[in-house]
């Protein structure tokens, strides 16, 4: 196991799988200024990493986030200058396009608190498992705020359909566990006590999986939202044509034909 060497937020490295979570937990784990940039950057740097085949964005304490801080985030805010929250606000929507980028399947696991910030963070994610005890609030509107943050008005609608995401959106109200279950916002729910290994089991069978054909499907989920139907098929049909020219896929047929599990390198 490898411990990143990070300043705002816990990072490790074991057998393919990067286990990143907040560290405050005594405050539901904020996010400052320092942890948003930090996060941003990890992630754009991650895609150049090929040590790591899967991410678990994992939570801390009973808690995933409580969003930006109050104290070291909102303050501070309302003394900028526009400049200074245009810059803000694009660096954090640039965290969210690191995520999204970073070619590599993204796991949220979820407990607890899960809001602001910290619920687009679970959004940009490619999966979601959550407890029971799960809240998820997009609560910009409850500081005055547009719901349409970092992405939300964009990505919210198309995993739970537009008149549900509207809801959250306007009302800054709280999705539960049952309902990000039962809107296809979560893929499953687990104990408590159950979700780190759920989650590090799912990224386990992902990281075993072969890495470059994950990033290809990661890259078309995330490009083809602004594709038509034709440039879609056409994309995949190159996508897929790439992937043929893999040893992973020369792998995958000899280990068919020899009755075997394949056993996938990336290249």
């Amino acid at each position: 196991m490898t411990q990143m060497d990070t300043k705002h937020f816990l990072c490790r490295i074991e057998d393919g799988i990067a286990t990143v979570s907040l560290d405050r937990p005594e405050r539901k784990n904020p996010l400052t200024f320092d942890s948003y940039a930090e996060l941003r950057d990890w992630f754009r740097e991650l895609h150049y990493n090929d040590a790591v085949k899967a991410v678990v964005f994992a939570s801390n304490g009973g808690n995933f986030s409580s969003g930006g801080d109050v104290h070291d985030i909102i303050g501070p805010l309302t003394k900028m200058s526009m400049k200074e929250l245009l810059a803000f606000t694009r660096m954090t929507g640039d965290l969210v396009k690191a995520i999204v980028n970073c070619g590599k399947p993204v796991i949220a696991a979820i407990d607890g608190i899960c809001v602001g910030a910290g619920a687009i963070i679970a959004m940009a994610s490619d999966l979601r498992i959550a407890t029971p005890e799960a809240k998820t609030a997009f609560l910009f509107t409850r500081v005055g705020l547009a719901g349409c943050d970092m992405g939300a008005c964009a990505i919210l609608p198309r995993i739970i359909g537009q008149g549900r995401a509207a809801e959250l959106l306007y009302t800054g109200r709280s999705m539960s566990a049952e309902e990000g279950l039962a809107w296809g916002f979560h893929n499953r729910l687990v104990a408590s006590a159950d979700l780190e290994a759920e989650a590090q089991d799912l990224a386990a069978r992902i990281a075993a999986g072969p890495s470059f054909g994950n990033m290809m499907t990661k890259t078309m989920l995330a490009q083809e939202w602004s594709m038509s139907i034709e440039q879609a098929i056409e994309a995949e049909a190159q996508a897929q044509a790439i992937c043929m020219q893999t040893a992973d896929f020369e792998r995958a047929y000899h280990a068919f034909v020899n009755k075997e599990k394949p056993i996938f390198e990336g290249d």
